[in-house]
């Protein structure tokens, strides 16, 4: 696998990251305990070595399982968290950066990953009513503490961003970013690249969309977030399938997957960019990593732009309600 620095921070880690959300929620039934370990364990001996959870994902499950499967390996890999929200029992109840509350993430965190630091510690989702200054403030004591290493925000607006720079440095931005969704192209990636964050892109197949995967006739259980996601109405998969064709008139041309066209331009984009596609099986996994080995040229880059800059995709990413803490 090969390697890539989240931007200045010094924070090495492999070239394609494994988003670890879908292993215990969102996309349908979560894995058995044992095989998820299993899995994550295979992982790491197949070269992955960055891999992003979050307290919010089962909730807590996720951390737990990944506690489990790298208590061996720990000094192996590198671990991403974050913090940010409320939670009643499973139930999570609105954003929370309050530093005490911050250092109580922490230390809960820690427990569940059965380890003595955190790699990346990312906040959330920003808590319009905490000062950012106090947010940066809380994790630089945790950065002191030596319970974390690195700060990173999710889907935080850039002035936001430059507030918690100021007092900490931000080592990572993490944002929907792909071919589907291109937004962050405008402010965050310039605002990466001036105070020298790594990026790091969730959901960069498209949620599984740009794979080939999913069709008009695609039916998700109920528990599956796109059940309700307005990009994967009928009527919009439909209008959106034209984004799958031109992906796959080029993965077709090149002799490799869609999945590995959608990830390869992610990677030409900057050498500071690192996605973190999701996935349970082993096989996927091997598929996405060797996205690393796909080289494009200025016209292949070129022949994608062109491609999407003919279409317009149908469907807002998120509903209301889920859009509503976003870019604070």
């Amino acid at each position: 696998m090969k390697k890539r620095t989240l931007g200045k921070s010094g924070l090495e880690v492999s070239a394609i990251g494994l988003g670890c959300m879908g292993i215990s929620q969102a996309y349908g039934k979560p894995m058995e305990k044992a095989d998820a370990i299993r899995f994550l364990r295979d992982a790491v001996e197949h070269g992955m070595v960055f891999f992003d959870t979050a307290e919010a994902y089962g909730p807590f499950a996720n951390e737990e399982v990944l506690g489990e499967a790298f208590a061996p390996v720990r000094d192996k890999v590198v671990i991403a968290t974050k913090f940010g929200f409320n939670f009643d029992g499973e139930r999570q109840t609105g954003v929370n950066s309050k530093p005490a509350h911050i250092k109580e993430v922490a230390d809960a965190s820690l427990k569940r990953l059965r380890t003595d630091h955190i790699d990346l510690f990312y906040q959330h989702r920003v808590d319009p009513s905490v000062p950012m200054e106090d947010v940066a403030g809380a994790v630089k004591d945790l950065v002191a503490a030596g319970k974390v290493r690195h700060f990173g925000m999710s889907e935080a607006g850039a002035a936001s961003v430059r507030k918690a720079h100021a007092v900490q440095p931000v080592a990572a931005l993490q944002y929907e970013y792909s071919l589907w969704w291109r937004d962050v192209e405008a402010e965050i990636l310039p605002l990466a690249e001036e105070i020298g964050a790594g990026f790091v892109p969730f959901s960069p197949l498209g949620r599984g969309f740009l794979t080939g995967s999913i069709d008009t006739g695609t039916k998700f259980e109920a528990d599956d977030f796109r059940a309700n996601n307005p990009r994967f109405t009928e009527h919009a998969r439909a209008a959106n399938q034209k984004a799958v064709d031109a992906v796959s008139r080029i993965a077709a041309a090149k002799g490799v997957t869609n999945a590995q066209i959608a990830l390869a331009w992610l990677l030409a984009q900057k050498p500071w960019i690192v996605p973190i596609p999701g996935t349970t099986k082993l096989s996927r996994l091997d598929e996405n990593i060797g996205a690393t080995e796909v080289e494009l040229s200025a016209a292949d880059l070129k022949a994608i732009d062109d491609a999407f800059a003919a279409i317009e995709i149908e469907g807002e990413r998120y509903t209301p309600q889920q859009q509503a803490s976003v870019r604070l």
